[in-house]
């Protein structure tokens, strides 16, 4: 009889035989960039309330030793990101999981959403176990607009000096030893054009912190956010 009451016991602990669901175990979702980021999804994405861009394709960091950001002036950042680096550097679009390689290293590209209006380069490449000071990061995102917004501004903010350009062009230029601000440079009077357009930009750094954070101004000042960001 012990044993009866015993079995009994033990099925109404695991739902046995008695139509008793037995709750899954949540899957916890172990994701090496969190909590700074997200993996991009297919969704549709806005810039956030304030305009910022948040959805990015990002290279992991290329090795550019320096010892000081003194020394980023115009001319040096222009010739550091205007050298070729990896083939399609300026004009293939890449996917997550893609692969370049810059002399010794190879570098996979990772489709990522931001959790903060700033994107931690510094937090992308430390989860990553890659190196934090003297680094060079490519970052790609695509905007698809409803119609053309002619005289928007790119405006940036970045630690340390970086560089951006739209549908191939040159918009905005940061040089020196900076921290990040919001809005710390504006580019001149561009148009986002109807459809596809792609916004690249690199920052690059020698000691300390690496993040950005970019959006879209119209005339008034006002963040743009009439676009959706497309995961490629």
């Amino acid at each position: 009889m012990k044993n009866f009451y015993c079995k009994i016991l033990l099925a109404l602990c695991l739902g046995v035989g008695l139509n008793i669901p037995v709750p899954a175990q949540d899957k916890v979702i172990d994701f090496p960039l969190a909590p700074y980021f997200s993996p991009a999804t297919s969704e549709v994405m806005h810039p956030d309330d304030d305009g910022f861009i948040r959805r990015w394709l990002l290279l992991e960091p290329i090795d550019k030793p320096n010892r000081s950001n003194t020394v980023f002036t115009d001319s040096y950042i222009r010739e550091a990101f205007t050298t070729e680096y990896f083939p399609g550097q300026f004009t293939v679009l890449p996917e997550d999981g893609d692969h370049v390689t810059v002399g010794k290293q190879k570098l996979t590209w990772h489709a990522l959403e931001s959790n903060l209006f700033n994107v931690k380069l510094f937090r992308f490449a430390s989860k990553l176990h890659k190196q934090v000071y003297g680094v060079l990061f490519w970052a790609v995102t695509v905007i698809d607009s409803p119609e053309d917004i002619p005289n928007v501004r790119l405006s940036v903010g970045s630690n340390s000096a970086s560089m951006w350009w739209l549908n191939g062009e040159e918009a905005v230029m940061l040089s020196g030893d900076r921290r990040m601000v919001k809005d710390d440079c504006l580019s001149k009077r561009l148009t986002l054009k109807k459809g596809k357009n792609i916004l690249r930009g690199a920052v690059i750094n020698g000691p300390g912190m690496s993040d950005f954070c970019v959006r879209f101004l119209d005339e008034q000042g006002v963040p743009v956010r009439n676009v959706t960001i497309k995961k490629q």
